[in-house]
């Protein structure tokens, strides 16, 4: 009796028709070769961008104006450390290898979000992280709760719960800044002024520029394109700007009846392509810290892969 076997061709096909019947793929079902590098690039730099982001806002750990301030921020900073953790797991299954993804960081052959590369020179600018940037992530993972890839979309469930509680610390601290002294006020105003165009950098360049988003689109990756993520972000946040009493730094933002959604300027996409190339503000900084923590953590990587061969040894 033969053996029929279906062509690369069917076996695409038949891949389509799962993702467009909306059921989910998981790490034994057969997949397109460009689907699995697509997942893996994306689930890293999700990754990386978790763990460099831990970066700015472990900064001020030491300094947060008081204990419970300190309490909340050093959790945030370790639920971050957790995300990166799940979106790693989540990309190994795919066969990635976390040292080598690591490496292709350090080497800069993998990227994370631009918006890590700015400096937090406040305590203003903490409040502006979680604000801000936790809330464009939130607009960005709520859709990726339902990406084609079962252990990403399982993963994004729990990352946008904590995500949350991260948007309200930093709403607080600002809620606490624009109702304090003229000098927190301008502080709070002073954060948003440059914290607002990065922000809206985070979600990509435009549908047209972007290199994936059109597949990742049809293979369910994305739920939602570039500029619609963008533009629910800035619907979303400006009420918010509004309660705070804080002025978004746009003179063309604005809204638009016969759109139902807010009109705003242009991105300057020339300052956006120089950090996604390596040289932002921190850049360097940022993967350099990484680096040396690497290699600081090396002894214990070789004394836990020790003891597990050890066990191993004695199992057998």
């Amino acid at each position: 009796m033969t053996e029929y076997r279906l062509s690369g061709a069917e076996l695409e096909a038949a891949f389509q028709t799962r993702v467009d019947d909306e059921r989910r793929i998981e790490p034994k079902d057969w997949m397109p070769d460009a689907y699995r590098k697509n997942l893996v690039r994306q689930i890293s730099q999700h990754a990386h961008s978790e763990i460099i982001g831990m970066q700015p806002e472990g900064n001020w750990i030491t300094r947060a104006p008081t204990l419970k301030r300190k309490m909340i921020l050093l959790a945030k900073v370790q639920d971050e450390g957790g995300h990166g953790l799940y979106l790693y797991s989540a990309a190994e299954t795919l066969g990635a290898s976390r040292e080598d993804m690591i490496e292709a960081l350090h080497q800069g052959r993998a990227k994370y979000a631009s918006i890590f590369n700015y400096p937090t020179l406040t305590w203003a600018d903490i409040g502006m992280i979680g604000w801000l940037v936790d809330g464009a992530a939130i607009v960005n993972q709520i859709s990726l709760q339902r990406t084609s890839y079962g252990p990403y979309s399982r993963a994004m469930i729990r990352i946008c719960k904590e995500e949350s509680f991260h948007q309200r610390q930093g709403f607080e601290i600002l809620m606490a800044l624009a109702a304090g002294s003229e000098a927190q006020k301008a502080m709070a105003q002073d954060a948003l002024n440059r914290w607002w165009w990065p922000t809206l950098m985070m979600f990509g360049p435009h549908d047209s520029e972007s290199a994936h988003s059109a597949q990742s689109m049809q293979w369910k990756i994305k739920r939602k394109s570039n500029d619609e993520l963008r533009q629910d972000f800035v619907d979303q946040t400006v009420p918010q700007a509004d309660f705070l009493g804080l002025k978004i730094p746009d003179p063309e933002l604005r809204w638009n009846e016969d759109r139902g959604h807010y009109d705003f300027g242009e991105i300057d996409w020339d300052e956006f392509w120089t950090v996604v190339s390596g040289n932002g503000l921190c850049n360097r900084e940022r993967l350099a810290r990484h680096r040396k923590a690497h290699q600081d953590g090396k002894w214990v990587r070789e004394a836990m892969r020790a003891y597990e061969e050890k066990r191993r040894a004695r199992a057998a």
